[in-house]
């Protein structure tokens, strides 16, 4: 460096890139003159040239924030615990957060009682001999006023009532963030947080996408423009709708654009099995979110039970135009239109109908769920706890502290009651369901909850998520420049210090 003319620093433009930057430039006592500051989201050539044409100075801003987050992650670091619970035990100020977050969901799913009810499910034979499957629009709270419904529709006539057809349309998903391109791998993929993280700094790394550390939805007009021409190309010019999407999580601090192919027309990539997947993929959402509407039509045909409030039910859909579906659906989690739409039989009102079945579940209210590593991450983005850098580290680090396990747990067995109509008598029986059973999910572990609770009796501020997501903000005006990081870390230990003093020398 001594030898150079000039010396070009292209860490990561982000607040841990620039710190690593201004670093450097420290460590080799780099001259301000013959220093150069380039950043770019892809490496590519044309990214690269276009970078060196426009170098800019080290963002001291940048680099407060985060020496801000270090100084104030080393404080809560606090040596506390080592003394009160165990030797070699930390407690970082985003791990102790998320630690809590699953902390908590435990003790919900413990304190959750499940609330019964009877679903009532009807098969009607229609004129033509074709089957119609129904649901009754009202679920009971017991057993006698299910039966009592079902002995009434034994001697009751039915007839088609209303038939109501709704056009209705389903738009795209944005292009990838840091958290939604985690949390779709781990649905369609089955790839853990980090494994997603190594796999895409890979792609990254061999100049098949855009910076993977990023929460903008946006899209450059170079790109917008190339995504556009390949769609005309293929599926065609129909199928193209030019979209812009905003970011909507608070504080979207980096420059970066949402993860996307550097070529969009570079269907196929060089790399693992896995890696060509996940290119697949962001590849696949990338096109999506630059296509149209899906549309559909919904039809729901009514069968009143006559002389009561009830009627059953059947909905079906038709896609009358796939537009985007086409190229991509988005994982399972997400509510709306499947691959296998259901198509009724044709109806006319007032037709008359036959009941040939009808049955009545027990079915339970669900407890809330276990947090896989995916959900997390979405828990951590929504309540503006961590940012895009942080996410897949955080979660790593609470398991290999032993914090937190991903784990499977055994389902419990437990009873049900189901109704069954025969010769105009309703009939009884007992069956049995595993419910409750678990799969890679997060728990915690002794060690875990005995640290979360001794943190949020004697810390509650440091574990509160809503002071967690105000300290990411102050990181954000330290980084916008509005704020001396100083001044923020000064407040802070004012705060904390006592906190620290108190909680080591109180007796356990």
């Amino acid at each position: 460096a001594k030898k150079a003319d000039l010396v070009y620093l292209a860490s990561d433009e982000d607040r841990e890139g620039e710190a690593i930057a201004w670093h450097l430039s420290e460590a080799l006592g780099l001259k301000p003159e013959k220093t150069r500051r380039i950043v770019f989201h892809e490496i590519t050539a044309e990214a690269f040239l276009e970078a060196l044409e426009h170098p800019r100075e080290v963002n001291m801003d940048l680099v407060d924030a985060q020496q801000a987050r270090r100084i104030l992650d080393r404080i809560v670091g606090s040596p506390v615990l080592w003394k009160r619970i165990r030797p070699s035990l930390s407690a970082g100020r985003v791990q102790s957060v998320a630690v809590r977050l699953i902390v908590d969901r435990e003790r919900e799913i413990n304190a959750f009682v499940p609330q019964s009810s009877y679903r009532l499910q009807a098969t009607f034979l229609l004129p033509s001999g074709e089957k119609l499957a129904t649901e009754l629009n009202h679920r009971f709270s017991t057993a006698e006023e299910a039966a009592q419904l079902m002995k009434r529709c034994a001697s009751s006539t039915f007839a088609i009532g209303g038939i109501t057809r709704k056009a209705t349309r389903r738009s795209p998903a944005a292009p990838f963030t840091t958290s939604t391109l985690q949390q779709e791998a781990a649905q369609k993929l089955g790839y853990s947080v980090s494994q997603t993280m190594r796999l895409a700094q890979s792609l990254y790394e061999s100049g098949h996408i855009t910076y993977m550390r990023t929460d903008s939805v946006n899209l450059s007009n170079q790109a917008l423009g190339a995504i556009a021409a390949q769609i005309e190309r293929h599926p065609g010019k129909e199928y193209h709708q030019p979209r812009r999407y905003q970011t909507k999580s608070k504080g979207a601090q980096e420059a970066h654009e949402a993860i996307r192919p550097t070529y969009i027309d570079r269907e196929v990539i060089d790399g693992t099995p896995q890696e060509q997947r996940l290119y697949d993929l962001i590849r696949k959402r990338t096109l999506a979110s630059q296509m149209a509407d899906a549309r559909l039509e919904r039809t729901t045909v009514s069968i009143p039970v006559p002389s009561t409030e009830y009627a059953f039910v059947a909905q079906g859909e038709v896609i009358t135009f796939r537009g985007f579906l086409d190229v991509y659906m988005e994982g399972s989690s997400e509510e709306g239109v499947g691959e296998t739409t259901k198509l009724l039989p044709a109806v006319k009102e007032g037709e008359g109908l036959t009941l040939s079945a009808l049955q009545g579940d027990e079915r339970f209210t669900q407890r809330p769920a276990r947090y896989t590593e995916a959900s997390m991450v979405s828990k951590m983005e929504e309540l503006g706890i961590g940012r895009p850098s942080t996410y897949a580290p955080t979660i790593q680090t609470i398991q290999n502290r032993g914090y937190v396990e991903r784990a499977d747990r055994e389902g419990q067995r437990r009873n049900y009651t189901v109704l069954t109509l025969k010769d105009g008598a309703v009939k009884r029986a007992v069956k049995s369901e595993v419910y409750g059973a678990d799969k890679g999910k997060l728990l915690p572990t002794d060690v875990g909850i005995v640290v979360n609770d001794f943190l949020v009796d004697q810390f509650p501020n440091i574990v509160d998520y809503n002071f967690t997501a105000r300290v990411e903000e102050e990181f954000d005006t330290i980084a916008e420049g509005k704020t001396a990081w100083s001044g923020a870390i000064g407040d802070f230990y004012q705060r904390f210090h006592p906190e620290v003093e108190r909680a080591t020398h109180e007796r356990p």
